[in-house]
């Protein structure tokens, strides 16, 4: 929860819903678009916040909403730093740290239009991690590099 001088919430707390924090400033747009949130529900986006551990941060609130473990892989890797909260009745009953997954299958498109997974309907696309800050991750059949904004383009442009 973010505070103006440890007294004054600047957003107030949800009933029930999910609390995505630590996402890096900017990103709480393409937040949104991975969980396809357009309407119907009550959303608070605190945006270019600071915070003592990011220097800025952004935080998505959304209310009735829970989200899914697919939605929070695709979360990881736009914003790797994030923290899931799940709230009932004014607490947070569980809390997820995010972290990039050694593999990511079926999630990314290799970008090597030779590669088999753009030839072969059955086969799966299937990206190892081989950094993460900056966050590249190689494709396990043709060795394809693919980085952070090649990530973001594709997950973003996915869910349009």
């Amino acid at each position: 929860m973010e505070t103006v001088n440890k007294k004054e919430l600047i957003v107030s707390k949800i009933r029930n819903g999910t609390v995505i924090d630590h996402i890096p400033a900017g990103r709480a747009l393409a937040v949104l678009r991975i969980l396809k949130i357009t309407e119907g529900y009550r959303i608070a986006l605190v945006m270019n916040v600071e915070s003592k551990k990011m220097g800025k941060k952004d935080i998505v609130k959304i209310e009735n909403k829970e989200v899914n473990e697919k939605e929070a892989d695709l979360i990881t890797l736009i914003a790797p730093t994030a923290t899931i909260n799940i709230v009932r009745d004014y607490e947070v009953v569980e809390k997820k740290k995010l972290k990039v997954p050694d593999v990511v299958k079926g999630l990314l498109k290799c970008t090597n239009l030779m590669c088999i997974t753009n030839n072969d309907i059955e086969a799966m696309p299937e990206f190892r991690k081989i950094s993460e800050k900056p966050l590249k991750m190689k494709c396990i059949y043709c060795d394809t590099v693919i980085d952070e904004n090649e990530i973001l383009k594709q997950i973003l442009g996915s869910k349009s």
